[in-house]
């Protein structure tokens, strides 16, 4: 099982990136599937999920209208569109799995994957 991150990199404010999370070993959409992230000297925090049954989406108040997540079933992914990028969402992102409950109300998710770093700056 894993789950594979990318697409982060260095944007200016006001930018737009998209996150990509593949899966391999298992169904994205047999679980909720969520983004955190952690900046230098901070506790990881969510950002985003999506849940499995009924595709429902939660955001944090920070990026609420600036950030959408999607799914992709057919090619196993879930991305997560960032616009009106400010510096202060520069932090390493990363994508989990999980039951809804678990990943967004416990933020403990079942799987985790590798980060991608995301900076935004002038």
């Amino acid at each position: 099982v894993q789950l594979q991150a990318s697409g982060g990199g260095l944007v200016q404010p006001g930018g737009s990136l998209r996150l990509s999370c593949a899966a391999s070993g298992f169904t994205l959409d047999d679980y909720a599937i969520g983004w955190f992230r952690q900046a230098p000297g901070k506790e990881r925090e969510r950002v985003s999920c999506i849940s499995s049954s009924d595709d429902n989406t939660y955001y944090e108040d920070s990026v609420k209208g600036r950030f959408t997540i999607s799914r992709d079933n057919a090619k196993n992914t879930v991305f997560l569109q960032m616009n009106s990028l400010k510096p202060e969402d520069t932090a390493v992102y990363y994508c989990a799995a999980g039951s809804r409950f678990k990943l967004w109300v416990l933020r403990k998710p079942t799987y985790w994957g590798q980060g991608t770093l995301v900076t935004v700056s002038s």
